[in-house]
């Protein structure tokens, strides 16, 4: 009996380290050979199969030795040579300065060239804004509407603006200003009319032009909108349990499911349309964006662990690559291609990604490397038919 349960724990634990070595092979496969098959020495995967673009990311135009950039909260591709940006406003040079009072309330919507230069900024908005959260343009939409929405604070206006393509005008304004204004107000109710928001913080969009709304770091819910901005539907509630949330941060359609990253619950749960729960994928440390591509990739960022996520559509861990950017402590500053809270990613049509680093208050770019594994890099975004 002893020598057939110790040969049962070998046995186990050759089938764990199997397991684990499967599991770092997965990312490393891709760089232990070069393209005539040779062995690869040295390197260190910082990140995956693409190069980062280092300096991609310019001052704008009225920044100078005092005033730059704060936090870069979202980034949303219109096409290769003008990427839409938003951001909480400048901060001054030395961030290291505590934070209260030291904001300046401009650059919360700008828009950079394919070099990274800043081409444009929507100042004349700035007095409707004071935390924008996140950027998007449907790609249902011939017309390609900006969309931002307006996480708001407390005293701030919580809303979803709709904005024409060269943001000369507001297209449609969701959010009412009679909102609670602390988290403890907000989850203290369940009743919060589908107009009135708690920190909203995502969208998603369907082919027919109606929308989702993941409502949010207070509120604990996803309201369905037409593409008129009326109400269809909304579903969950604050909780730990199936269909529950805490801190919803992530939302993202399949054909038949819709994907919700519970940030503070550290996992993704998937619903049907019709918000149905189905399942969940547990154990996934702050994931704060979900990306579905064309190849069946499910790609999440993970804030913390500074890591982009391939996931297959069943849930199980391929991939993943990323690397924090900014280790200032032990003298080496940031570097090219690190990250710093990724918040929001998008790409363009030549596979270029572009991520936003909240914390460290820059847009990364990432072009694919000539000889990348196909299977490492993000897919163009899938597309559902109406």
């Amino acid at each position: 009996m002893k020598t057939q349960a110790l040969c049962l724990t070998v046995m186990l634990a050759a089938s764990l380290a199997a397991s684990a070595c499967e599991a770092g092979d997965r990312a490393a496969a891709a760089t232990m050979e070069g393209a005539n098959g040779a062995v690869v020495k040295g390197g260190d995967d910082r990140t995956g199969p693409y190069d980062p673009v280092a300096g991609w990311w310019k001052a704008a135009p009225d920044h100078d030795d005092a005033w730059g950039w704060g936090q870069v909260a979202g980034v949303a591709v219109d096409h290769a040579d003008r990427i839409i940006v938003v951001t909480r406003g400048d901060w001054p040079a030395d961030r290291s300065a505590p934070r209260e009072g030291r904001l300046r309330r401009t650059n919360y919507v700008v828009v950079a060239n394919g070099s990274g230069e800043i081409v444009e900024q929507w100042a004349q908005w700035d007095s409707i804004f004071t935390l924008p959260h996140q950027v998007y343009i449907s790609p249902y939409d011939p017309d390609r509407h900006v969309w931002v929405i307006d996480s708001g604070g407390g005293e701030g206006h919580m809303q979803v603006v709709k904005f024409t393509n060269d943001g000369s005008e507001i297209a449609m304004r969701l959010g009412e200003r009679d909102h609670p204004k602390t988290r403890e107000a907000a989850r203290a109710r369940s009743d919060w009319g589908p107009y009135t928001y708690g920190w909203p913080s995502k969208l998603a969009f369907l082919p027919d032009g109606s929308f989702l709304l993941a409502d949010g770091y207070w509120n604990s819910r996803i309201i369905k909108y037409s593409e008129d901005g009326e109400f269809i539907m909304q579903w969950g509630g604050l909780g730990t349990g199936p269909g529950e949330f805490d801190l919803l941060h992530g939302l993202a359609v399949d054909e038949d499911r819709v994907y919700v990253a519970d940030r503070q619950n550290e996992r993704l749960q998937l619903f049907t349309h019709d918000g149905e729960f189905i399942e969940e994928w547990p154990n996934i440390f702050d994931p704060v964006n979900i990306w579905l591509d064309a190849n069946g990739a499910v790609w999440v960022l993970d804030a913390t662990l500074n890591r982009v996520l391939k996931y297959d559509r069943d849930g199980v861990l391929r991939d993943y690559w990323g690397a924090y950017g900014a280790a200032g402590a032990i003298g080496r500053g940031t570097w090219p291609g690190g990250l710093s809270l990724p918040h929001q990613l998008d790409m363009d049509a030549d596979g270029n990604l572009y991520i936003a680093s909240y914390s460290g208050g820059w847009i990364n770019k990432f072009t694919p490397k000539p000889d990348a594994d196909p299977g490492r890099l993000l897919g163009l975004r899938l597309l559902l038919r109406d």
